[in-house]
Formats: C-alpha cells, structure tokens, sequence
C-alpha cells in the first residue's frame, strides 16, 4: 500500500488494486509515498529467494534449483525480512495487521504476531534479535523479540522506511511527510531528530558513519554525518527517490522526475538515463551489476557499475517496484505488483 499525502500535485495518485498498482493521476510524480522497499529477501543457510505474493496471501519460495513453493501468510502481506543468524523470515500483513514468521528450513509458518495498527515497513536487528514494524497512519512502532515472538509498541512517530544500524545500535525511521529523520536508541527509548534538509523524504542507506537520505521535491540528497548530526547536501537528478550504496562508498540514486539513475564516486558524479519514472534500486556488487526498477513502464534497466554503461532493458516484467537476487548464482527476478508476482530475469 502507499501513505497517501495531500500534496497530489508533487507526487501524483495511485490506486492499489489486488496487486497491481493502477496510475489513475498525474504522472509529474511518484506515487503518494513509498513503493515498499523490502518485497523479497535471500536466505544465506538456505539459498532460497523469498518474495511476497499479495494477491495470494503468501510467500513464493524460490530455490536455488527446482520449483517455486506458494507459502500461505497473512492477509494482504506486502514486505518481508530476515534474520540470517536464526533463519527466521518476517513477513508484514498490512490487512491482516499483523507479522508472520516463518521458518525457512522448513518453510512453515511458525507464530503470526499481532501489530499496533496496518504494519507497512519492517528491519530486522540480527544482533539484538529483535524485528521493528511500522504502521500506516499511526504513531506506534511494533518491536518483536526475535526470541519470544513477544511484541511491544513505542510511540516514534510515523515511519515509511526503517534501517537497523547495528553498528551504533540505533534504528532509523523514516517519514515521507517530513523533514527529518527519527534517530531511536532502542536500549533507552530515547529519541532524536536528525535533519535532512528538505521535505517528503524517499529514501534510506547507510555506509560506514554517513547515513543518504532523498527528497522528492529537489535534485538532491542528504549526506548526514552520524557522529555529528550535521548534513550536506549532494546533487543529484530531478525528484531523487531509491538510494543504494556499494561497500566503497559509490552512491547510486534512482531519480524519478527525469528517468536517471545518479553515480556518485569521491564527490564527482556521473548520469545514465533508464526507463522513465525509476523507484528502485537492487544491486548486486559482487557481479558489479545495478537494477533499475521502473513500474509505470514495465520495466527494468541493467547497468553494469564497472563500465557504467546500460547493458539491457527488460520489458516484460509486470509492473516490477523491485528485484530479488541470489548472490551465489547471480539468478535475478523482478518482483512485481501486476497479475504475475515475479520475472525471471536473464543475464544478457
């Protein structure tokens, strides 16, 4: 589902429809809040692929050879994690406002957890054991123990996307309708804001001490200094939404106003134009390969990022707002919010 905001001009409107999202306004924009940034997961133990089937209730289980495996979850479920020391997956039921989990050696679903409201964003903390779950239109954060399966609610605030810095032991959330982002010390509770530099904050990474955030309404990000809690700002294309960030530090940013994805390397930048309106990012740096997800067009672009040249546009996917990928294989698919949950994406 979509947060929905007041401001249809800048972002446009959708209408969710069984899975499928149907464009019924302005197409100046993204959608009214964010395309869900987590629809599928890799498991490290298993080798299996792990997307959301929302039409179906479930879970589609793709292995590393075989057949795919339909797992029924919860009701409406639209984003899923894990936690690759337990083997557990979590999987958010935005109509059945709750969060199952599932057992991935077996592929059962094990406890179905209740949320505080319509959960939407979910991270898993795999060092502290504990999984945070937003709700749509409600102020409180759902902490699960890993362990129990017992759930507890903190008032944060409104949150959209949800990054775990186990590093620091924080948890980041993040709000469209904002202009800052929540900085949340679970041992204490306590609470910080952390500037971002503009409004309707789309997305969310974070490499070593620096955490990139986007806002949809410049050609920029926010470079936040987490030792600090100083921003900068980083030029990007028109209405920045996904953020990736390889392990050295090059920022890639999906800019969906004018169909480009944003290189950033050591402050200088580079631009590769990708099917219009892109809002996801999925890389995968060991086969130095980028996947550009467009869902209005149907489409996903491949960017090699060691020559940083287009190598493909796959045009059969149905309306992909994401794509899943074993990092044993390099096998990627499109996961998609049409009538066909996912597309086999072959290497060029």
């Amino acid at each position: 589902m979509f947060r929905r905001s007041s401001l249809a001009v800048l972002a446009g409107l959708f209408l969710l429809a069984s899975s499928s999202v149907r464009l019924i306004g302005q197409t100046s924009g993204p959608a009214t809040g964010l395309i869900n940034r987590d629809p599928a997961v890799f498991v490290q133990s298993t080798g299996k692929i792990y997307l959301v089937d929302s039409d179906h209730d479930a879970l589609i289980m793709l292995p590393s050879s075989g057949d795919p495996l339909r797992i029924k979850v919860g009701e409406r479920p639209i984003a899923v994690a894990v936690n690759q020391k337990t083997g557990r997956i979590y999987v958010v039921n935005a109509a059945g406002r709750s969060v199952s989990i599932l057992d991935t050696h077996t592929d059962q679903v094990i406890a179905t957890v209740p949320t505080a409201a319509r959960p939407y964003a979910i991270a898993v903390d795999e060092i502290g054991n504990k999984v945070y779950v937003s709700n749509t239109f409600s102020s409180m954060l759902t902490i699960i123990d890993g362990e129990s399966g017992h759930a507890n609610n903190l008032k944060a605030g409104s949150a959209d996307a949800i990054l775990v810095d186990s590093d620091r032991k924080k948890v980041y959330l993040l709000g469209y309708e904002s202009d800052t982002v929540t900085q949340l010390d679970p041992a204490t509770g306590a609470m910080e804001k952390l500037s971002a530099g503009a409004m309707h904050l789309w997305g969310m990474a974070r490499a070593g001490k620096t955490l990139y955030i986007s806002h949809v309404q410049d050609a920029a990000i926010a470079a936040i200094d987490l030792t600090t809690g100083s921003a900068r700002s980083l030029p990007a294309g028109a209405m920045p939404c996904a953020i990736a960030v390889s392990k050295s530090g090059q920022i890639y940013v999906a800019n969906y106003a004018d169909g480009t994805v944003t290189i950033i390397n050591d402050g200088v930048s580079s631009t590769l134009t990708v099917a219009a309106h892109p809002q996801a990012l999925t890389l995968d740096e060991d086969a130095g390969l980028l996947y550009v997800a467009s869902p209005q067009q149907d489409a996903v672009t491949l960017i090699d990022t060691r020559t940083r040249r287009i190598l493909q546009r796959y045009q059969d996917p149905d309306h992909p707002y994401g794509v899943a990928f074993s990092p044993v294989t390099h096998q990627a698919y499109a996961v998609n919010q049409g009538n066909t949950p996912f597309t086999p994406l072959k290497r060029p």
